[in-house]
């Protein structure tokens, strides 16, 4: 009796082993669908809430207002960037050729807006849209567009849509060189030949080589970056480790290279100056970041900055301006440092910051768990004046209290465009 009691024991115990997997496994499964259950097909079909089954495999994660999305739950897509309203944060690009579409549907243009908390990356540094040239392919991270989106698709030949072009909100772009150094990758360069303009190079994944060689195309006209000045095609040697952009990806092979960098100090200078471009890019138009709640009686605002600026610009939350003039009335200079809050759109777009930011005393800067699109840093300002705008899910853009409130182009402000 005692070996019977004994082996019923152990298959019980084993079981519960095996049920406490399976749940474990269904809880690390995303509840949406991912990259990973595979390419994005024109057959795709959406079914409404109603019509859904509980077998059918899972939709793709649909944003919530006023809420940054999990990590792992974008559609990555790839192509060629051929047109902006970068006022608008708005571009489309030629979406790659891969081996999931069929032949009619290449070639066929994604159009997308920037998320407000979307991240726009160039040669390894924070950037705007205006930054990027034309025809430099991108890597992108896509979500579904807003049910409530009436924007018109592009004009395409026959009307045909690419299989992506649902995918109309972005997380973030980047460039061929911002993408490889993000995952500590280079190119080493395995042959090259100057007269018929190609070269052959090999991924390095930190280091080890990662997937076999590839055949990319050289111009005239590719620029060369060595050290702190340009050298010519012929300084390309094989063996050497570099980056570069390019474009015409997938219509006749890898695609041609546009800007090739063939060392670390060429390298860092174009981001140092990418990244100088970006910070006083920012600074003369505000932090963006959304609100997270507000306390009219006290005139509270609490917000949560987004993940699309440079890191160090948040340590200029606290500086004090010592050249700020004492209050009107005679009283002591506020102990706190302050700054200005302006309303902004969904583009970031403000309306006419110099004159409708209001000010306040920043009374606590906090580090929250960081999320796709959040940089991790929630701030309470005590404002002296109340805006409308200063609303839970609306966008806003604050101005540290060392950063001078200016005029920006009119084409900038959204006041008057109403």
């Amino acid at each position: 009796m005692m070996k019977s009691f004994s082996l019923t024991a152990c298959q019980r115990f084993a079981a519960c082993l095996l049920l406490s997997s399976a749940a474990l496994d269904a809880e690390d499964k995303p509840k949406f669908r991912t990259d990973a259950d595979g390419p994005v097909k024109a057959s795709d079909k959406r079914k409404a809430p109603k019509d859904r089954k509980p077998g059918d495999p899972p939709e793709w994660f649909q944003l919530v207002e006023g809420q940054f999305p999990p990590e792992g739950s974008a559609h990555a897509a790839s192509g060629e960037l051929i047109h902006t309203e970068h006022l608008e944060r708005r571009f489309q690009i030629r979406i790659d050729r891969n081996d999931s579409q069929e032949r009619g549907i290449w070639d066929l243009p994604l159009d997308a807006t920037m998320l407000p908390f979307g991240a726009i990356w160039y040669v390894g540094a924070p950037a705007a849209l205006q930054d990027i040239p034309l025809g430099t392919h991108l890597h992108g991270l896509f979500y579904l567009t807003d049910p409530e989106d009436k924007t018109p698709l592009p004009d395409t030949w026959y009307k045909r849509k690419t299989p992506e072009w649902e995918f109309r909100r972005c997380l973030r772009i980047e460039d061929e060189f911002s993408y490889h150094a993000r995952q500590q990758q280079l190119w080493k360069i395995d042959s090259v030949d100057v007269t018929t303009k190609k070269l052959t190079a090999t991924l390095q994944d930190k280091g080890k080589p990662s997937g076999q060689p590839k055949l990319f195309d050289l111009m005239a006209s590719t620029r060369v970056f060595a050290g702190n000045g340009i050298a010519d095609l012929k300084a390309l040697q094989p063996g050497q480790s570099v980056l570069f952009n390019l474009t015409w990806v997938t219509l006749y092979g890898p695609g041609r290279i546009t800007d090739i960098w063939l060392d670390e100090k060429a390298r860092a200078l174009v981001t140092a100056n990418q990244m100088e471009r970006h910070r006083s890019y920012i600074r003369e138009r505000g932090l963006p970041a959304w609100v997270n709640s507000v306390d009219d009686e006290q005139q509270l605002v609490t917000l949560t900055f987004f993940g699309n600026v440079d890191a160090k610009l948040f340590d200029e939350l606290k500086i004090k301006d010592p050249n700020l003039p004492p209050p009107k009335d005679g009283s002591p200079p506020p102990v706190e440092p302050r700054g200005g809050l302006a309303v902004a759109r969904e583009t970031l777009m403000t309306y006419d910051p110099v004159n409708d930011h209001k000010t306040g005393s920043l009374l606590e800067v906090n580090k929250v768990p960081a999320e796709p699109g959040s940089s991790g840093v929630q701030m309470k300002i005590k404002m002296d004046m109340m805006l409308e705008g200063y609303r839970p899910k609306r966008i806003v853009r604050f101005y540290p209290e060392t950063w001078k409130v200016i005029a920006l182009p009119k084409e900038e402000e959204y006041f008057g465009k109403e």
